[in-house]
């Protein structure tokens, strides 16, 4: 077999490579004894058809597209790996010549990683935002614990802000009850905006065996997205009571003595998020940093592929889960489709070009992933997916997903090293020390998927709120 690679541009190839017929002697046995145990000729075993009597019946061409359809992947492959070329996804195979007995031509098109060169990265400079927990923030948190530990007493007058509700629901559209749209003793706290939009200043002032009717649009169900009228009693109405701001407080919702000891674990708790979400907010500055430094030609085939791949998994998976639909989704987040095919496409290539960026680094530097990163990424992925580690191990060995593992911890490293290398200063001008971090590969490597994602977070906090 000869082969030679013409290069298209800077991501695609293409292959020419010509086979002498005697290499194919071992497709054309397989084909022969395929075609074998598929037919039947009178006078003949089955399996025992010479190759003369197929070719007769059935014709030599049949035969000879069997053995290239086998041959073509064996010599594909051995000529991607002569050549040393680092493939992206399937090649276009055109045969140009196919002589019985003499010789087999083809080419074969594919998109190839593209050669990138990594600039000088260590004067990369981010700001990031100050940790700085102030006492409304040390407030807030202990007056959400507080809540959390409110009780509640039916009370005789009208619902107030605040307050639990038990309460009936019906819901019409066009005048019919929906099947699904009623329900019966719904514990409700007005003001939280946990149910349907226009229920607080409909409940609000009515007392047990008050009803109200309003309309609104309704998140989910049968009739997700239209207009209902919503027929709605209140059967009881309760205080929240919270319980008093002391040391016995502290003690029933913590394991400290004292509430400034709750206090002060409070306000450590806080710095710790901060301090969290700071090293992330640095991660995801320098990586755009240092994509703004790379030139990173991206294959065409590649990023039509990503795109509809990001488009069907919101579409059948993020959203279905959500109860929406794309146009209800477009609607919510006030964009039209062409901002949204924008923004995927965008997404798309910030996501093929932080791969290639930081896999041309993992190469560079030199970096391996061991076992124990392996795993512990292993167990973030397990957690975030609802699977025990045993699940989530079986299902990624099953399916070969390995390698796309080692690739993600791969990466994450790499832009670890480059975090490390940048400045780092805060909105106060302080430098920002990552060095402490003991989860910093564990960070990067959220940071790298998130870049490689998109999710619709925007509209499934506006729909649960």
């Amino acid at each position: 077999m000869k082969s030679a690679v013409e290069t298209l541009n800077p991501t695609r190839v293409r292959l020419s490579i010509e086979v002498p017929f005697e290499e194919l002697k071992d497709s054309l046995d397989a084909a022969y004894k395929k075609i074998n145990q598929q037919v039947t000729v009178k006078g003949f075993r089955k399996g025992k058809i010479p190759a003369r009597v197929i070719d007769q019946r059935f014709g030599r061409g049949a035969v000879l597209e069997e053995a290239v359809n086998d041959a073509l992947p064996k010599f594909y492959t051995e000529a991607v790996n002569e050549a040393e070329i680092d493939v992206l996804g399937q090649p276009e195979v055109d045969i140009t010549e196919l002589k019985d007995g003499e010789t087999l031509n083809f080419t074969a098109e594919v998109d190839v990683r593209p050669a990138i060169e990594i600039p000088d990265y260590s004067g990369i400079e981010v700001e990031v935002d100050a940790v700085e927990v102030s006492d409304e923030d040390v407030d807030k948190a202990v007056t959400e614990l507080r809540e959390r530990f409110a009780s509640t007493s039916p009370v005789e007058r009208a619902a107030e802000d605040g307050d639990v509700i038990t309460i009936d629901l019906e819901a019409k559209v066009e005048g019919e009850v929906l099947e699904d749209g009623v329900a019966s003793g719904v514990s409700y706290t007005i003001g939280s905006g946990e149910l349907l939009d226009g229920i607080d200043d409909a409940v609000k002032g009515l007392e047990a065996g008050g009803e109200a009717t309003f309309t609104s649009e309704l998140k989910g169900g049968s009739a997700a997205g239209k207009e209902a009228e919503v027929t709605v009693k209140v059967t009881q109405v309760a205080a929240r009571e919270l319980p008093e701001l002391d040391d016995e407080f502290a003690q029933l919702a913590s394991e400290f003595d004292t509430l400034d000891e709750l206090r002060a674990d409070s306000r450590k708790r806080l710095e710790n998020m901060k301090q969290y979400d700071q090293a992330t907010q640095a991660q995801e500055r320098v990586l755009e940093k240092l994509l703004e430094l790379v030139e990173v030609p991206v294959p065409e085939k590649l990023l039509e592929d990503e795109i509809n791949t990001r488009k069907h998994n919101l579409e059948h998976h993020q959203l279905g889960q959500m109860g929406l639909d794309l146009e209800k989704y477009l609607e919510i987040q006030g964009k039209s489709a062409e901002e949204f095919d924008t923004e995927t496409k965008d997404a798309a290539v910030k996501g093929i070009k932080t791969q290639f960026v930081l896999d041309e680094l993992v190469k560079r530097e030199k970096l391996n992933v061991n076992q124990e990163e392996l795993t512990e990424h292993l167990m973030r992925r397990a957690a975030s997916s609802g699977m025990s580690p045993d699940q989530f191990a079986q299902a990624v060995v099953e399916g070969g997903q390995v390698p796309l593992l080692v690739g993600e911890v791969a990466r994450g490293k790499a832009l670890a090293v480059v975090v490390e290398a940048a400045t780092v200063k805060d909105t106060n001008g302080e430098v920002v020390d990552l060095d402490d971090d003991e989860d910093e590969t564990a960070e990067t490597v959220e940071v790298v998927e998130a870049a490689s994602e998109d999710t619709p977070a925007e509209a499934e906090e506006k729909t649960e709120g």
